[in-house]
């Protein structure tokens, strides 16, 4: 472990300087800095990283930590989350060393001066000597209005412990950074009792654009504009005279605030929610402030701010912005549109051979591979095209290899289609004879954007050319926030990560089928063979992956909806299931729950582990085909006698997927539950009485026919009167602008799209709702 430059266990602001990053981590060196230019910080001090190396050395704790990450596998996402739980319990279950708590008490003491007990923020600064490129923002605790020299002591040792997160971890090993050259300071500030709060940035962070200052601002304590849980007011500020150029007022429902010793999110009062959270010259003067502070580091500034009761200003944090895009990143990306502008033009030239239905957009091209049956899905090797009649769940392995997909049939929402759009794939489907047509190993392109299908290869080193580059548009996609929260829909864990980083509010359907597809066996099989635990476990550690990642965003975990079809398809599946005529209309949803409710017992069984002993509570149930309100009311006993309950952290959602959902929604909405989700695939199909994997029939599949939209709007207006969330989990916000725009106007709560359409319909949400308040398009 590295040693320290200085003996002191603590510091206070006025002895600390942006030098002391070494000792005091970038937000602490920051705090210092900040308070010696007269910048109106909250006064505190600093727990050098000095009292975490000691702490870890007096407690003999580096040989059990070293070992325990040793067990890591990138591979598996659940190993994190096992190592760092354990990791947490031993620095929890280790005593501070008095020289430590002493100082700490000692400082917390002459900090409340005739005030005992003072409350206070104690937050992280992580620390790395010798790693100047690592960013570790939001990856450890922090501690509002703690109180009290126990309290405090406590939330240090807990703040020790965040330094050991699963992500935090992650984090580390991505980067190639050693664990133990990472410490951690401990900033603790008197708490500002905020009535508005918010983040500034003295550029525009996605443009990079510094003749601007961006102010967001929300009722309450800044964490929830944080976590991305609320949507801010947003002002734009021209740096040079200091007018505000573009103002959105957002509708601010709950904050978080401090009241009867309680912090929590309260609702905001409705005659406050749609009113602005700071005033134009408070806005104004947060950004004088950021000006200052760019001036005085020579860089662009991410600021905090709070301001208090008597409506003082304080700056509660500084930091670089780090995401501007370096000019060597522009140069190179420069160079490789031009090596894909090229590669377009050349396809051109190119024998178109097939033609099918855009699935997922991109350009692909590599050799054929023909498979006829998931037995041959080995046959799959990195660069290929997937060639074959029509995918399933067992499938996903050799979709994530391939540089595209080509299928006989299937519609757009097909499971060829949703799976490649999540993966990135450009994917054709519905060529009615790709199998018959194509040779294997022959070299084909593949234009998912375009639906075709042409002869050879590309001149180009990337199997794959994303869309955005397709379209070769030079516009940087901008973060927005919208009033209406933006969801994705996701399946394979394995893409958590790297989705969970998008301008996205959470995950809005998290597909159970997937991930039991992968555990592979019938769960009935499993129960036969008392093996119950090792499908919880291996259930939860999947759920698990995604909450991490998203985490404190909510993830909506829709509970399994096989078909008996599909269940037959896993191992043993053909003991339990029936043979059915239509299983679309089958056994199924709700139902099965409630005539076998063993298996619902342990998806149960895994959500409780995920959210109380894996401690991540931001798991929420929506429950799939619920044919009556009855059914619906079952379900929950069912739910209830498991020891889940509805809670400010545990919502309980219904999907709306058959008209009788649509027709009976205020009888459902009586039963008791926090929302709905649109599910417009199956709810589209039932209505117009089509089938979307049936090519013969797909093109009669639209949600935008006017029986589907009388439906959407119906459910929409009769939720937002009952006072809960809907939203929409269905393909057709990620393909028809016009939707997204019908659903804004309704009132939906939020849209959950494919990840390919994150991007593109924050977009239409933020054009529609500009619109609504402008009158403009």
């Amino acid at each position: 472990m590295p040693a320290q430059k200085k003996e002191k266990f603590v510091y206070w602001f006025k002895e600390i300087d942006k030098k002391d990053g070494d000792i005091v981590g970038g937000k602490g060196a920051n705090l210092g800095e900040m308070y010696n230019l007269g910048i109106p910080v909250p006064p505190g001090f600093i727990i050098t990283s000095g009292a975490y190396f000691h702490f870890i050395e007096k407690n003999s704790l580096l040989p059990k930590i070293k070992e325990l990450l040793s067990d890591t596998n990138k591979d598996r996402p659940e190993t994190y989350t096992a190592a760092s739980g354990k990791i947490k319990k031993l620095i929890n279950d280790a005593p501070i060393p008095k020289e430590i708590s002493l100082e700490v008490i000692k400082a917390y003491i002459k900090l409340g001066g005739v005030f005992k007990n003072p409350l206070v923020a104690v937050r992280s600064s992580a620390t790395a000597e010798d790693l100047p490129d690592a960013s570790f923002a939001g990856q450890q605790r922090t501690f509002l209005n703690i109180k009290g020299e126990s309290e405090l002591v406590e939330c240090v040792r807990e703040c020790w412990a965040s330094l050991f997160e699963p992500r935090a971890i992650f984090y580390r090993e991505e980067k190639g950074f050693d664990h133990f050259k990472v410490g951690l300071a401990i900033p603790v500030q008197e708490m500002v009792q905020s009535v508005a709060s918010g983040v500034m940035f003295t550029c525009d962070p996605v443009t990079g654009e510094k003749n601007r200052i961006i102010v967001d601002a929300i009722y309450g304590l800044g964490e929830l504009i944080v976590q991305g849980e609320v949507t801010p007011d947003h002002f734009v500020i021209d740096k040079k005279d200091f007018k505000i150029t573009q103002k959105i007022i957002s509708n601010q429902k709950v904050q978080l605030i401090k009241k009867n010793g309680v912090t929590k999110k309260f609702t905001v009062p409705a005659s406050k929610q749609e009113k602005q959270k700071i005033s134009d010259k408070e806005a104004v003067k947060i950004a004088k402030l950021g000006a200052k502070l760019h001036e005085h580091y020579y860089f662009p500034q991410d600021c905090e701010f709070a301001v208090d009761r008597k409506r003082k200003i304080f700056i509660v944090q500084t930091r670089p912005v780090t995401t501007l895009e370096k000019a060597e990143d522009k140069k190179e990306l420069k160079e490789e549109k031009k090596e894909i502008k090229e590669a377009i033009s050349e396809i051109k030239e190119k024998k178109e051979i097939l033609k099918g239905s855009p699935a997922s957009p991109g350009i692909g091209w590599g050799s054929v591979v023909k498979v006829k049956s998931k037995s041959e899905i080995g046959k799959v090797k990195q660069g290929n095209v997937l060639v074959t009649s029509m995918t399933t769940p067992d499938f996903v392995p050799a979709m994530k290899k391939v540089s595209a997909i080509v299928t006989d049939k299937g519609g757009l929402t097909s499971h060829a289609a949703i799976v490649s759009r999540e993966l990135g794939v450009p994917c054709v489907v519905g060529t009615e004879n790709a199998t018959q047509v194509l040779k294997d190993k022959e070299v084909i392109t593949v234009d998912g954007t375009k639906g075709a299908i042409y002869k050879g290869g590309l001149d180009i080193k990337s199997k794959i050319i994303e869309p955005h580059l397709v379209h070769h548009s030079d516009e940087e996609s901008r973060l927005l926030q919208t009033a209406t929260k933006l969801y994705v829909n996701l399946a394979d864990y394995s893409l958590a990560k790297e989705v969970g980083e998008k301008n996205v509010d959470g995950v809005g359907l998290l597909r159970a089928e997937f991930m039991m597809a992968e555990i592979g066996e019938h769960p009935k099989k499993m129960i036969k063979e008392k093996r119950e635990k090792e499908f919880i476990e291996k259930l939860s550690e999947r759920m698990a992956a995604f909450c991490q990642a998203f985490n404190p965003r909510p993830v909506i975990y829709r509970a399994t909806d096989f078909k008996t079809n599909e269940y037959r398809s896993l191992k043993g599946g053909d003991l339990y299931e029936p043979k059915e005529s239509n299983p679309m209309l089958g056994y199924r949803g709700a139902y099965r729950y409630i005539v076998d409710e063993k298996v619902f017992a342990m998806e149960l069984s895994a959500i409780k582990r995920v959210r109380n002993k894996l401690g991540l509570k931001n798991l929420w149930l929506m429950i799939p085909f619920v044919r009556t309100p009855e059914e619906l009311l079952e379900v929950k006993k069912i739910i209830t006698s498991n020891k889940l309950f509805r809670s400010s952290s545990f919502k309980l959602l219904m999907m709306v997927e058959i008209p009788s959902n649509v027709i009976l929604l205020e009888e459902f909405l009586k039963v008791g539950i926090d929302g709905v989700s649109i599910g417009s695939n199956d709810l589209t199909m039932l209505i117009m009485g089509t089938d979307r994997d049936n090519s013969e029939v797909a093109t009669v599949f639209d949600e935008r026919n006017p029986a589907v939209l009388w439906a959407l709007e119906k459910t929409v207006k009769t939720c937002k009167k009952e006072g809960v969330t809907c939203s929409i989990c269905g393909q057709g916000p990620s393909q028809y602008p016009d939707l997204v725009e019908k659903l804004v106007e309704y009132g939906i709560t939020s849209i959950s799209v494919n990840p390919d359409a994150i991007e593109r319909t924050r977009e239409l949400i933020y054009r529609a709702e500009s619109k609504r308040v402008t009158g403009k398009d």
